[in-house]
């Protein structure tokens, strides 16, 4: 990032909830924003300490907003529930007024193949992925539109197919198609719905693939997690997440200071009005040729 970044993209006074923001990725954002300006709403669940006392994650990050300078409150609400999403929104306009930036962050992820996952696995990848993320925007729904708002969703290249994570994968593809088709509704209300697809080393990361991931050496683990930090990811969802951007229905994937941008694109295909079986095998070059490519974003219309 340029200098100009970062003296000029400011959020003071700008209220922001962060979910899943005790760690990682989400704690991260917190920070930045937080020493921007931004007055943080800090979600993530509690977890049990060894003698069963409710340690907040989302405290600790909130402690270390308030030792910056900053304003934050801690929130430990599950997104998973219409209740709790709700609880979330109430919570920030209850300490500072409204919501100005949604960034749907919480989630997790498990390592495993698709003969190793039973039905509730998906159901509850998700009922914290998709489901969280549209249960904390339909909460928040109204205040963004209130302030001309910005939504930053998170979604994986995992949906686009990795080795053993099916459920992640299938439920950031579900968050995807929400985020495009949202975003259509959002513009002409002032409100802009971009998402991330990070790529860090994460808490969350050796949780869920363990120092053997793939088969890799500890060595390769070691050098991927030293360039891939999380903080690195912050400076892109700060851009989306700022009333300057005009974006919308975008994906910036980012990582160890590199972004690029993530779409659906179509080939152009073949056309014949009689099309058989025959026609399909016969001219499966042209059909899949992507020199000349369709971006699918969120301006794309039919052209038939």
């Amino acid at each position: 990032m340029t200098s100009s970044f970062q003296s000029s993209l400011r959020f003071d006074d700008q209220v922001a909830i962060i979910t899943g923001a005790g760690r990682g990725l989400g704690r991260e954002y917190a920070l930045l924003l937080a020493d921007r300006g931004a007055l943080v709403v800090v979600n993530d669940l509690d977890e049990s300490s060894e003698g069963g006392e409710k340690v907040g994650p989302a405290d600790d990050v909130v402690r270390e907003i308030v030792e910056r300078g900053g304003r934050a409150v801690a929130h430990s609400a599950s997104v998973a529930t219409p209740e709790g999403a709700a609880s979330i929104v109430e919570a920030a306009v209850a300490a500072f007024g409204g919501v100005d930036i949604l960034i749907n962050n919480a989630g997790f992820n498990v390592h495993a193949s698709f003969a190793q996952v039973a039905i509730q696995d998906y159901q509850h990848a998700l009922d914290i992925h998709f489901l969280g993320t549209v249960q904390v925007t339909s909460a928040a729904w109204k205040e963004l539109c209130k302030r001309n708002g910005r939504i930053v969703n998170t979604i994986s290249e995992g949906m686009l197919g990795s080795p053993a994570v099916i459920t992640y994968g299938s439920a950031k593809g579900a968050v995807f198609g929400f985020s495009l088709n949202l975003a259509l509704e959002a513009a002409p209300l002032g409100v802009r719905v971009n998402s991330i697809a990070p790529r860090a080393f994460t808490r969350l990361s050796e949780d869920s693939l363990g120092p053997s991931a793939f088969g890799l050496p500890k060595e390769a683990i070691e050098q991927f997690r030293s360039a891939m930090p999380a903080r690195m990811v912050a400076p892109v969802v700060a851009f989306l997440a700022h009333a300057s951007c005009q974006l919308n229905g975008e994906v910036l994937c980012t990582g160890g200071g590199h972004v690029s941008r993530l779409v659906m694109v179509e080939s152009r295909g073949y056309s014949d009005s009689n099309l058989t079986p025959e026609d399909v095998s016969a001219h499966l070059t042209e059909i899949l040729d992507m020199n000349d490519i369709i971006v699918r974003d969120a301006s794309w219309s039919p052209s038939f």
